[in-house]
C-alpha cells in the first residue's frame, strides 16, 4: 500500500499553483480554507471520513476537495494537483504553442452558406495555407434561422460543392459536417439519415440557455448518447465580451462528462475570444474525467482560423494532453473515430 501523503500540503500546493496561474481568488480561498479545516482535524478522523465518504460533511469541503483529500490520504498524488503540476514548470504560452503545433485541422468552421462571411473555398484555402491538413465544414442547422441555417436540401447541395472543391484542393481535405442545434429535449436539429452521411457532427445549444440545471443536464447527456453526435460544441454557451455577454449555462458537469467518456465523444474548447468556452474550472473537470477534446476556432471568416492559440493556451492551462485532442489526429483516424460512434 502506498505511503499516505500530507493532504494539507497538497491542498496548499494547489492553492499556490492556482495563484501563480492568476486563477480567481475564490478558487484559491476554497483550497486554502480546506487546508485549514483539514489541519484542524486528527489524522485518524480524516482517514475514517475518507473511508465512509463523509469528508463532504465538513464545512467548505465539496466534491473536488473531498476527492483531493481522499486521494492524498491513499498516497496518490491528487489528480487536481497533478494537472496543475504538469503546467507549473513551463510557461503556458510554450505549452499552448506545443498544443497548437500538434493540431492537424479544425473541427468547427463556418462559411457564407450560413452565417460566415466567406465562401467555402476561401475558408479551405486559408486553412491549408495555415498548415492544416483538413477542416470540418460545420455550417448551422435549420433551427438557427438567424444564422441562415441549412435545410436538408441546402445541405445536400453543399455536399456536392464540397466534393467539387476537394477535387481541386487535394491533398487538403474539406470534411463534411454541421453544427447542429441540440434541441430542448436533447434531440438533434437535422434529418438523421443526412447526419449519417456527414464526416463529423458538432452539436451545440443555442436556445433556452438559462434552462434549469437538471433538465439542461438531461438535455446534454441525451445529445451525447446520440450516436450521430461527435463533438459537444461551446458547452456552456457563455459569452464573455460584447453586447451578447451572458453567463454559462448550469448543469451537472460530472454527469455530462461521464456521458462524454462513456460514449467516447469530444468536448469542444471553443477558441473564439468572446466565448472562450468552457470556463477553465469546467474544462479541468472534463480533463479529470478523461474526456477527449476538440480545440476549434469556430471561425466565421478566414482570419478567424488564426484564433486557435486562444483555445490552445486555455487547454494547456488545464492540462489537456495532445493525445486527447481529436483534431490532432490525421484525417483518416479522425473519420474512423467519428464513424465508430454509429457502429
Amino acid at each position: 500500500m502506498a505511503e499516505p501523503r500530507d493532504p494539507v500540503a497538497d491542498l496548499r500546493r494547489i492553492a499556490f499553483l492556482l495563484e501563480a496561474a492568476a486563477e480567481p481568488t475564490y478558487r484559491v480561498r476554497a483550497f486554502r480554507g480546506a487546508a485549514a479545516t483539514v489541519a484542524g482535524l486528527p489524522h485518524d478522523e480524516l482517514v475514517e471520513r475518507a473511508r465512509r465518504g463523509t469528508l463532504r460533511d465538513l464545512a467548505g469541503i465539496g466534491e473536488v476537495l473531498a476527492r483531493t483529500v481522499a486521494e492524498s490520504l491513499r498516497g496518490e498524488e491528487p489528480v487536481y494537483l497533478r494537472r496543475l503540476e504538469a503546467t507549473g514548470g513551463q510557461p503556458i504560452a510554450e505549452l499552448g504553442a506545443a498544443l497548437r503545433s500538434a493540431l492537424r485541422g479544425d473541427c468547427h468552421v463556418h462559411s457564407d452558406w450560413s452565417d460566415g462571411g466567406s465562401p467555402i473555398g476561401e475558408m479551405a484555402e486559408a486553412a491549408r495555407d495555415m498548415g492544416h491538413e483538413y477542416m470540418v465544414l460545420t455550417d448551422h442547422s435549420p433551427r438557427l434561422t438567424v444564422a441562415n441555417g441549412l435545410s436538408a436540401e441546402r445541405l445536400e447541395e453543399q455536399l456536392v460543392e464540397v466534393a467539387r472543391l476537394n477535387d481541386e484542393l487535394a491533398p487538403f481535405r474539406i470534411l463534411t459536417g454541421i453544427e447542429v442545434d441540440v434541441l430542448g429535449d436533447g434531440s438533434l436539429d437535422q434529418d438523421p439519415a443526412l447526419l449519417r452521411r456527414l464526416d463529423l457532427v458538432v452539436g451545440s445549444v443555442h436556445s433556452e440557455l438559462r434552462m434549469e440545471a437538471r433538465p439542461m443536464t438531461r438535455r446534454l447527456v441525451t445529445a451525447l448518447a446520440n450516436p450521430l453526435l461527435d463533438v459537444l460544441g461551446h458547452p456552456t454557451g457563455r459569452m464573455v465580451t460584447g453586447k451578447r455577454h451572458r453567463p454559462p449555462s448550469t448543469f451537472d458537469a460530472e454527469l455530462v462528462f461521464a456521458a462524454a467518456l462513456r460514449f467516447d465523444k469530444a468536448i469542444e474548447v471553443n477558441a473564439r475570444p468572446e466565448r472562450l468556452d468552457p470556463p477553465k474550472r469546467i474544462l479541468r473537470l472534463a480533463v479529470e474525467a478523461g474526456c477527449r477534446v476538440a480545440i476549434d476556432s469556430d471561425a466565421h471568416a478566414p482570419g478567424q482560423l488564426a484564433w486557435l492559440p486562444y483555445g490552445c493556451d486555455r487547454a494547456a492551462a488545464c492540462g489537456v494532453a495532445p493525445a486527447s485532442i481529436v483534431n490532432a489526429m490525421e484525417a483518416d483516424r479522425l473519420l474512423a473515430w467519428a464513424a465508430g460512434h454509429e457502429a
